[in-house]
């Protein structure tokens, strides 16, 4: 059965589902095929978000798009407020029955608006709790409290459904006061298992990859860290940093680092690609050393890959990581280890293989697009019957 035959019987909906996203090429990686089977399962589909490179994928999807001005890295206090003035107006005048609202400022932002505006559902998903859960600055140290004070009030409302990826997300936000009836735990937007499938791994020298954005807090400067500790006994491996970097997000590296590191010989970066089945068809291992996850998609398309993985233990990605069952579990922020960790796979093609295989088993059994997205759609219907509608 194809993926649009299973998830056309969820059924019928004819309610207004708006999406609050602040980038367009996010929804696209993330919700557009969950958006489009809400369109065929009968909502009326709206996203509002910044249109930078993908407005006419949304558009062409049958969705209709509202562009707002939303600016993630943004702190200036007119400029959030009249964010927060936007979302307002979209709301007041849209008057969606469902608003699911991803990652931090749009939930924040549009559970102020969601509220005054009386939307009935409000589905507030958090990937990972952000920058200022991730990152060890002594800004984000310094954000931290006033966040955690204002997840607490938006969360208050009984209209609110929390939507986590992972089991330490869940504690952090049942600590908000959020009872446990209105936190949903979905792992993650689903992998298309037939667009991400198995293949023998290619000849040829080693090949060591990450695939994500150029952030700090992805555990980059580990990764290359790592590759010069690999070099020293191992110097035929090739390391891959495949992804764009992300000027919006305050843990982006800069561009004459990323030049320096490649300019060295341990690393070669691609900035971005747009098939990434064939980057892991031709990759041995994935590496992904973030400092913290909501759940990482480019593990899981690796997975479903059959590759083997390398990540570190900490939430999201030991969720997909299981140590010694399909991949191996390092210490966060530790290059050596992480070496170490690579130089084992590197060492034992039979320990990847045997890896790669369980991931990809895992993947189909609990991460596919398909239940993820009868998952979230099923969330959408309990809402509302929930409100009597």
């Amino acid at each position: 059965m194809s993926n649009r035959a299973v998830i056309r019987v969820t059924g019928d909906s004819n309610k207004k589902l708006l999406f609050l996203v602040t980038e367009d090429w996010y929804f696209c990686s993330h919700r557009l095929a969950l958006a489009i089977a809400a369109r065929e399962a009968g909502y009326e589909v709206l996203v509002a978000t910044r249109v930078d490179r993908c407005g006419a994928e949304i558009r062409g999807a049958g969705l209709r798009l509202l562009p707002i001005g939303l600016r993630r890295r943004s702190l200036a206090p007119w400029r959030e407020w009249a964010a927060v003035l936007e979302i307002y107006r979209l709301y007041r005048t849209e008057r969606p029955d469902i608003v699911h609202q991803v990652a931090m400022k749009p939930v924040l932002y549009g559970s102020v608006a969601a509220w005054v505006c009386r939307v009935p559902v409000i589905i507030n998903a958090l990937a990972g709790l952000g920058f200022v859960y991730a990152s060890a600055s002594g800004f984000a140290r310094l954000l931290k409290p006033f966040v955690r004070l204002a997840l607490r009030l938006v969360f208050a409302s009984s209209r609110v459904r929390v939507v986590l990826q992972n089991p330490d997300d869940d504690r952090i936000v049942g600590a908000l006061a959020v009872p446990a009836g209105r936190r949903v735990l979905i792992r993650g937007s689903g992998v298309d298992t037939e667009k991400f499938a198995p293949s023998p791994e290619p000849a040829g020298p080693v090949v060591v990859t990450l695939v994500a954005r150029m952030l700090a807090d992805k555990g980059v400067c580990e990764f290359v860290e790592a590759a010069r500790i690999v070099h020293r006994s191992h110097p035929q491996a090739r390391f891959r940093l495949v992804g764009p970097q992300d000027a919006e997000n305050p843990a982006c590296i800069d561009s004459a680092t990323l030049a320096a590191w490649c300019a060295a010989g341990h690393v070669h970066w691609c900035p971005g690609s747009d098939d990434i089945p064939s980057v892991w068809a031709h990759s041995h291992i994935a590496v992904l050393p973030s400092y913290r996850e909501g759940l990482p998609k480019a593990l899981l398309e690796a997975a479903a890959c059959g590759r083997a993985m390398v990540a570190t233990d900490v939430p999201g990605c030991r969720e997909i990581v299981q140590a010694g069952e399909t991949g191996l579990l390092v210490p966060a922020r530790d290059p050596e280890a992480l070496a170490q960790a690579v130089l084992t796979l590197i060492k034992d093609p039979d320990l990847r293989r045997r890896l790669g295989a369980r991931a990809r088993h895992i993947v189909r059994a609990h991460f596919s697009r398909q239940l993820i997205i009868r998952q979230t759609l099923d969330l959408y219907r309990e809402s509302l019957a929930a409100r009597g509608l």
